[in-house]
């Protein structure tokens, strides 16, 4: 993946590893997991998916 300059800015490039995310039909919200020990890591306070972090299905 290219990246984007200027480098060392603080930012993110490309997806987060070792994390997924799991939509909760419950509450309507999605929660972060680590992929290594299954974990539920954090939740997020809207409806919309975390950035980045990829789905399971």
């Amino acid at each position: 993946m290219a990246t984007n300059p200027p480098k060392g800015d603080g930012h993110r490039n490309g997806a987060v590893r070792d994390r997924s995310q799991v939509h909760n039909p419950q509450n309507d919200r999605w929660v972060k997991r680590d992929t290594e020990t299954g974990k539920f890591l954090d939740q997020k306070a809207d409806t919309k998916p975390f950035k980045g972090v990829r789905k399971e299905d």
